[in-house]
């Protein structure tokens, strides 16, 4: 593909001013400028000229005032619905959108986030033949118009599609120049023969031995990119006459490890038997909240390590698949929840693309959110930990709550304790229903790891959410009703004490005690509930539309205490 596209251009500008800005970079052109309003096309002799005006001009060249945007153009028919996203922030975490049309979203392009211009691009059909539908049937149902393009799948074969899980691999640094090649050619040649795309995250750790590299494509794709890749550091060791055994070292994010490794280590033994390789999995105290990948050393030939990640990956995508069908599970369950922002999967690793996405609700949709521009509301949970656990809550100078609050997105304090013997601590928690779960979810898992609470003792917490006091009835329920059907839905004690003095806000305490999963789906139960009685408050429109003049019609009641 040797057709430009430049967009971003003045309407000052001429195909004269176009072709002098061309010379002055000595790029060459095969063809003259078609200069239309605000963009403009030229043709390049082959790819690589093509390839360089991108990395010379785009974001980078300014005419008449105007940066420059340089891509390939790409003709309207061949155009899918897929976009390409570069220069992304490296520590962003992202949120599938399923609602903007590609029109809206290339007008990111050249956003500035972050001191990092976004840059944003059609992939055309050819390219996105992966997760393209069977052949027959559109992407909206419709059956397409003519005949099969070449170099398509024939009317018998459908499509493989791409993993959700990438192949993430780390490479000694020595070695990147010589799988990127000169001027990209040889990472570009292993993108094109096994199908995939590939990011080399040398901009990662700075200064370390080792960088990452993430292939997305079919399962095939990335085992194919992956043999490549060692076959290229085996030639380049020779070449550099490098001695040290290269190992193929594979991340995965540690949710899946223990399924990997099975009871016993039988799993990673037969893998190791099977393929005939040696296999070390690096130690949890490794982990941090940066980085909740583990590193999987695989030892053996280029051949056996080859079959050995296939193992590996075909365990680990089967991990994936199978906790995704349970959050989906517990999407039902847990109402006002928006999976992809917990990051609990893949998707919140670095250099990672988001991996859910799948029957999530959209914000607003439900209880947790407010009904005003569809923002989640912020929450306030008093959740109690052991007082001894406040050290390991807190960490050396402060650094763990600090990293914890970041990742989480929430306000996370430790309240002084009550009294000289108290035997808990309050950790006072605010922020919207994701960052609840996230920082909730750490916390039990914390004083699981720090041990304290035994090896088959399950880590049950009490949590207090405070309610306004006349919500307390509804919580409550006729008879208790409402109460005891949510402790029996959630397997949470729950809990709203009589003759409770309401505080200057007019609010009460409601104490839940369980284990993580029935605490959350108990708090957004009753988060569920305040929703709905906050919007029986709110007043309703007249007939007109008009609101009643002030002083007219009878005021809003307010529901009695109970």
């Amino acid at each position: 593909m040797n057709k430009l596209y430049i967009g971003n251009v003045s309407e000052e500008a001429s195909a004269e001013d176009l072709e002098t800005i061309f010379e002055q970079w000595k790029i060459p052109h095969s063809g003259p400028f078609l200069v239309k309003t605000g963009y403009a096309f030229v043709d390049c002799p082959d790819e690589k000229i093509a390839m360089k005006a991108i990395d010379i001009l785009s974001g980078k060249v300014e005419l008449h005032g105007k940066l420059l945007e340089v891509e390939h153009s790409v003709p309207k028919r061949q155009r899918s619905c897929k976009l390409q996203i570069r220069n992304i922030p490296p520590h962003m975490q992202w949120e599938v959108s399923v609602n903007w049309s590609v029109g809206k979203a290339l007008k990111l392009n050249g956003f500035l986030m972050e001191n990092f211009a976004l840059k944003v691009s059609y992939i055309p059909d050819e390219m996105a033949t992966a997760d393209a539908p069977p052949l027959g049937v559109g992407r909206r149902g419709f059956v397409p118009r003519g005949p099969p393009r070449s170099g398509s799948p024939g009317l018998g074969a459908r499509p493989k599609l791409q993993s959700e899980v990438p192949l993430r691999i780390l490479v000694p640094t020595q070695f990147v120049g010589a799988i990127i090649g000169k001027e990209g050619a040889t990472i570009r040649n292993i993108t094109k023969q096994t199908h995939s795309k590939i990011d080399i995250h040398r901009k990662e750790n700075a200064g370390a031995a080792e960088k990452p590299i993430t292939v997305h494509s079919t399962p095939e794709g990335c085992s194919n990119a992956c043999r490549t890749i060692m076959e290229i550091m085996q030639k380049e060791a020779l070449d550099t006459k490098f001695t040290e055994e290269i190992p193929l070292k594979i991340l995965a994010h540690n949710n899946f490890v223990g399924r990997l490794i099975g009871k016993e280590g039988r799993n990673l033994k037969k893998i190791e038997v099977d393929t005939e390789t040696k296999i070390t999995i690096s130690p949890l105290q490794d982990l941090t909240l940066y980085n909740p990948e583990r590193t999987i050393t695989v030892k053996g030939s280029i051949e056996a390590c080859s079959r050995a990640e296939e193992e590996v990956m075909k365990k680990v995508r089967e991990s994936y698949e199978n906790d995704v069908a349970a959050m989906n599970l517990q999407s039902n369950l847990i109402p006002g929840l928006n999976l992809n922002a917990l990051g609990l999967f893949p998707g919140g690793a670095p250099g990672m693309g988001p991996s859910m996405g799948h029957n999530v609700p959209p914000p607003g949709a439900q209880g947790g959110y407010s009904s005003f521009g569809g923002q989640p509301e912020s929450e306030t949970v008093h959740l109690f930990i052991p007082a001894l656990a406040v050290g390991a809550i807190i960490g050396k100078q402060g650094q763990h709550i600090k990293q914890l609050s970041r990742y989480a997105g929430a306000s996370i304090k430790v309240a002084p304790p009550e009294g000289m013997d108290s035997k808990q601590r309050m950790v006072i928690i605010a922020g919207p229903p994701e960052a609840q779960f996230k920082a909730q979810g750490r916390i039990f898992g914390k004083l699981k790891e720090e041990n304290f609470f035994g090896p088959k003792e399950e880590v049950k917490l009490e949590a207090h959410i405070k309610v306004p006091s006349f919500a307390a009835g509804r919580v409550i329920g006729k008879g208790g009703k409402t109460v005891n059907e949510l402790q029996n839905l959630t397997s949470a004690e729950v809990v709203v004490p009589r003759d409770q003095t309401p505080d200057e806000n007019d609010q009460v305490i409601v104490k839940i005690t369980g284990h993580f999963y029935a605490s959350q789906l108990a708090q957004r139960k009753i988060q569920e509930i305040l929703s709905q009685v906050r919007r029986q408050q709110q007043p309703k429109p007249s007939p007109r539309g008009e609101g009643q003049p002030r002083g007219e019609g009878p005021p809003l009641s307010r529901p009695s205490r109970k």
